[in-house]
């Protein structure tokens, strides 16, 4: 995958960008320029005119590369399995402006895994925002239910947003502090 920030991409099709940080929806046409910023997680962060826009994995080919891959979970997986990989889909889940996942930066408060009468599973993730006013947060929300949901077996995903406690740094984890210069 062409991940390269330096080399402009031509979009081949229109394609529905977020503008970040307000998490406006824009349609960005076929033929603009854009810079790749941040490919993390399966999503990508791209400068459009002198704008940053967050165009969703589904949509790679609009920037001529490769879809994400889907979580391979093996037949019959446990709960426990289940969970250890719904941590991990979460860990693909990044800030466009951050390049660190939301679980290292702490705003994943808890993820459980319950079992459905009919065989079937629901994921139940309590998480929050840096900022209770960020523009990005039902962005955020939606990639982890989205990523979550991709797991066999999981039939629905509840994602709670939440402000209490407040987020804080101290709940970066130590990995996270250093890369973003915070600690």
């Amino acid at each position: 995958m062409n991940t390269d920030t330096a080399t402009p991409l031509t979009l081949t099709r229109d394609v529905v960008g977020v503008l970040i940080p307000q998490g406006t929806r824009v349609e960005l046409p076929e033929g603009a320029q854009a810079r790749l910023t941040q490919a993390l997680g399966g999503s990508f962060t791209v400068q459009v005119e002198g704008h940053l826009f967050r165009i969703d994995g589904k949509d790679a080919d609009s920037l001529g590369l490769p879809p994400p891959e889907r979580p391979e979970i093996p037949e019959n997986a446990t709960d426990k399995e289940i969970e250890t990989a719904a941590w991990a889909q979460m860990r693909t889940c990044f800030d466009p402006e951050i390049p660190v996942n939301i679980v290292d930066l702490g705003l994943i408060y808890e993820c459980r895994i319950e079992p459905l009468d009919d065989g079937g599973r629901r994921a139940v993730v309590k998480m929050t925002l840096t900022a209770p006013g960020c523009g990005m947060g039902d962005i955020l929300v939606n990639d982890v239910k989205t990523k979550v949901s991709q797991l066999p077996t999981v039939n629905e995903t509840d994602v709670e947003l939440v402000f209490d406690p407040p987020w804080t740094q101290d709940m970066m984890s130590e990995e996270a502090r250093l890369q973003t210069g915070m600690f």
